[in-house]
């Protein structure tokens, strides 16, 4: 899957940003015209705004919030919109400015997006691209055009609603006249993806990007639209479609989000939850009022409540509550039963039991029937304090947790996609002996720069900015050196990864988008969510002393 959010966020982020990148790049059409209009000659006459319209246009994808194109051009979210105008003396963002302006991918005649990796040495192009204000919202809007296109395998079609998870740009003759050719995008809805696995979470980091487009360039019209608010409603309505699940969490296959290979995330994901209440809540904002809608938003907000409550109350672990986990009594017939999942003790590995700091927490990474994932994912984490889905007394734990194991989660290049890793005969069995994901590598707690800007964006959020800044320092020592590597290998990050592709523009967004973030921390705002005094309320009352059913209580009692 492609990460794309990543490189928008940062053409949205910092205002005055398409200055700087104005400077280092000449744009083809000297009148700003092209096919899609005139957007590039407004954005350039929009200097002081955060570059922002993701105009995604080449093979463009999603992954960890990163745009991307599948020409290997690919966008960051963060990283365009960190452009800043001022000059800058540091030497390493100078070159991530110039490395992502060399990204920079073009689509019949206008900037699109960039490519996911630019490495000389390395003839093979990678499958993404996308790019800036005004190419954030051209990406967002061909992303939608194409949210409609037939998707099938096998005889088989998903819900209406699904995102692509990367385009590309293909250049075909015309029909009837082989001289002539034309460019025409060509949609992966995960029929060509590892494991033809939909991805479950382009639609959602589409509905985080129209929002913080709106927020960052004040141009709402583009949410306003009805082809646009249509697409809005067909990604929820395909989230929220009835099933036979108990919980109000959303129920996904193996690699169906940034980790998009086998590693035992099936059920139900932390990550893939977070993104949805952000979603959600980032909907409910831009939906506009309308009869047609009432069901839709009283269902969407009914979810609301029922997510946050689920995730803050059995996703999350402390040393608390892993002794009251240690001392569960299972196979409990009862609506009052404290072991709801019926978790077995044994469950808790020796592993856990050390690693657990005193002070601090975490929300597990899944949690099905009998099975707890304990696993510490970063991106789910982060994003639930990004979006509120963790209380603030639980956002400042995971924070204390992350500083108390910075040795574990930063060491020597930030950030660990997942604690600890999986070896042995558990890897054997839940990678399916994956020679990608060997232990210490790539999703298996390899080490990813790009996890940089929602680091930044959760400690700001926090009022604990020096936590990112530390982490920011750490990998500004020898990212650049080492080639702007897509991730890092070995328990401590100190190998550069077996497969990592070198001058990977998530990475290089990721770091320019934390370093502009602390620098300028109010841009921050427009793209967390604040939390809902309604949730907040409602929650409130669910977590009162349960009252008893109003049941009639009967002698005896039947289980059927």
């Amino acid at each position: 899957m492609n990460m794309g959010i990543v490189e928008a966020a940062s053409l949205l982020v910092m205002p005055g940003q398409y200055q700087r990148i104005e400077k280092i790049v000449e744009i083809t059409n000297e009148d700003g015209s092209g096919t899609n209009g005139t957007w590039v000659k407004d954005a350039v006459s929009k200097a002081s705004q955060v570059l922002g319209d993701m105009n995604g246009q080449k093979a463009i994808g999603f992954e960890n919030g990163v745009i991307e194109s599948s020409d290997d051009k690919s966008t960051p979210v963060g990283a365009a919109n960190s452009a800043s105008p001022k000059k800058r003396g540091n030497s390493v963002e100078d070159e991530a400015w110039r490395l992502l302006q060399e990204s920079m991918v073009f689509y019949c005649g206008s900037p699109v997006g960039t490519i996911a990796a630019k490495d000389p040495s390395d003839s093979n192009v990678l499958n993404y691209d996308q790019g800036e204000y005004d190419i954030v919202r051209n990406f967002i809007l061909h992303t939608l055009q194409l949210q409609s296109w037939e998707k099938t395998m096998d005889c088989h079609s998903p819900g209406q609603g699904l995102m692509p998870a990367s385009f590309k740009v293909r250049t075909v003759p015309l029909d009837g006249d082989d001289s002539a050719t034309e460019e025409v995008l060509d949609p992966d809805f995960g029929e060509a993806a590892i494991g033809r696995v939909a991805p479950v979470d382009s639609g959602l980091w589409w509905i985080i990007l129209l929002r913080a487009y709106g927020k960052c360039s004040g141009d709402l019209s583009v949410q306003e639209r009805i082809d646009v608010q249509t697409g809005i409603k067909m990604i929820l309505k395909l989230c929220l479609a009835d099933g036979f699940d108990m919980f109000p969490t959303l129920l996904v296959t193996d690699g169906s989000c940034m980790i998009d290979r086998r590693m035992g995330i099936h059920g139900h994901p932390l990550e893939i939850q977070a993104l949805f209440y952000s979603a959600l809540l980032c909907a409910r904002e831009m939906l506009t009022p309308e009869d047609g809608s009432a069901d839709l938003i009283r269902a969407l907000n009914n979810r609301l409540i029922a997510l946050s409550f689920h995730i803050r109350e059995y996703y999350w672990v402390d040393m608390k509550k892993l002794n009251e986990i240690y001392r569960y009594k299972t196979e409990e017939y009862s609506y009052d039963a404290v072991n709801k999942f019926n978790i077995y003790p044994d469950q808790v590995s020796p592993w856990l039991v050390e690693w657990m700091p005193c002070k601090g927490g975490y929300l597990i990474g899944n949690l099905q029937p009998a099975h707890m994932d304990f696993r510490f994912f970063s991106l789910g984490n982060l994003w639930s304090i990004v979006s509120s889905l963790a209380t603030t007394h639980q956002s400042h734990a995971i924070l204390d947790l992350i500083e108390a194991k910075w040795s574990d989660l930063v060491a020597d290049m930030p950030f660990k996609i997942c604690y600890p890793t999986l070896e042995g005969q558990e890897w054997r069995i839940i990678t399916g002996s994956d020679p990608k994901n060997t232990p210490w590598s790539y999703h298996n707690g390899g080490s990813w720069p790009t996890l940089l800007w929602q680091l930044a964006v959760a400690c700001i959020k926090m009022n604990r900015p020096e936590i990112a800044a530390k982490a920011v320092e750490v990998a500004e020592k020898r990212i650049a050196t080492d080639r702007w590597p897509e991730y890092y290998d070995s328990k401590r990050a100190r190998f550069i990864g077996k497969q990592a592709r070198l001058y990977q523009t998530w990475s290089i967004a990721g770091f320019l988008v934390a370093k502009l973030l602390l620098e300028k921390p109010e841009a921050a705002k427009n793209l967390w969510n604040e939390e809902d005094a309604e949730i907040v309320n409602a929650l409130n009352i669910m977590v009162e002393p349960r009252r008893k059913r109003g049941r009639k209580v009967l002698k005896k009692t039947y289980i059927v």
